[in-house]
Formats: structure tokens, C-alpha cells, sequence
């Protein structure tokens, strides 16, 4: 990927001692990162992202909206949105539940992400037959469709 030279910092973030965001990055609005966390050229987070300390992220990943990694992790894939990851390399962990409670997400809404997830990690189908599935059960809302095109658009592959 060429070098754009452009690293973008959105609004009302937290960076704790020693963090590092590389060169070419673009970080959401409402993210944190923890004392040590780094993450590398062409990164990308998304919106309310924590990242704990000592954690890292390889280039080029992507960190969906909503998504916790945490401390001492190593991203080497991208991180759906919702996501809680953590591990060396980092593997996924549930869905970050409780940070959509404190951001007044419907329990609904949290309901069908639960489910999407699952045909993602809990099943043991591919990433197009989860998709499949997921679009074949009907559910349809901004937040859910976050969760789906945050994997649809994923080149380095999601963390599994």
C-alpha cells in the first residue's frame, strides 16, 4: 500500500503514558489506549476502541468500532467490530457487551450482534457461509451491519 502521509486523530481520545500511533494511521473518536500500547503504520481504529497496555498492533490491521483488546495483545489480523480480543497473537473473546451497555445500546440490538457472532466464532462454517447465514436470518440495523461489513472489508483477515 503507498504511503499516504497522512496519520488522522479523531476527537475526545485518551492516550496514556508512552502509547505510539505509527505513521499513516487514522484513530476514531472516544478511543483509549492504555500505557504502552502501540499500534503500527496504516492502522486503523474505529470509534470507542480500548486498547490496553502493553498491547500492539501489527500494520495495515483494522480495529472495529466497539472492539477491546486487551492488555499485552498481539493484533495481527483485523478485529471486528464489538470484538474482545485478547492472547499473543490476539484471538477473539466474546463480544464487548458490557462497553455497549455503558454506551446505551438496546438490548436488542445487542442481542442480534450476539447472534451474528456467533455464526462467525462459535460455528464451525466459513467466513461467507456466517455471512450467509447472518443475512439469511432476517435481522437488519446500522449497529449489526457495523458488525458484517467490518468483516466483509477485512484484507488481512479476521482474528478466529
Amino acid at each position: 500500500m503507498q504511503d499516504n502521509s497522512l496519520t488522522k486523530i479523531g476527537s475526545n481520545n485518551l492516550f496514556m503514558a508512552y502509547t505510539h500511533v505509527a505513521h499513516d494511521c487514522i484513530v476514531g473518536n472516544h478511543c483509549i489506549m492504555a500505557n504502552n500500547a502501540s499500534i503500527a503504520g496504516h492502522v486503523h481504529v474505529g470509534d470507542h476502541v480500548i486498547i490496553g497496555g502493553m498491547s500492539g498492533v501489527h500494520q495495515f490491521c483494522h480495529i472495529g468500532a466497539h472492539s477491546f483488546i486487551a492488555a499485552n495483545a498481539l493484533v495481527l489480523k483485523d478485529v471486528p467490530a464489538y470484538v474482545m480480543a485478547s492472547g499473543h497473537p490476539a484471538k477473539p473473546f466474546g463480544l464487548n457487551s458490557e462497553g455497549l451497555k455503558r454506551r446505551g445500546f438496546d438490548s436488542g440490538i445487542i442481542l442480534s450482534i450476539k447472534r451474528a457472532y456467533k455464526e462467525i466464532y462459535r460455528k464451525k462454517q466459513s467466513i461467507d457461509d456466517a455471512l450467509m447465514a447472518i443475512s439469511a436470518q432476517g435481522e437488519s440495523s446500522p449497529e449489526l451491519e457495523l458488525f458484517t461489513h467490518s468483516i466483509e472489508k477485512s484484507t488481512r483477515g479476521i482474528i478466529r
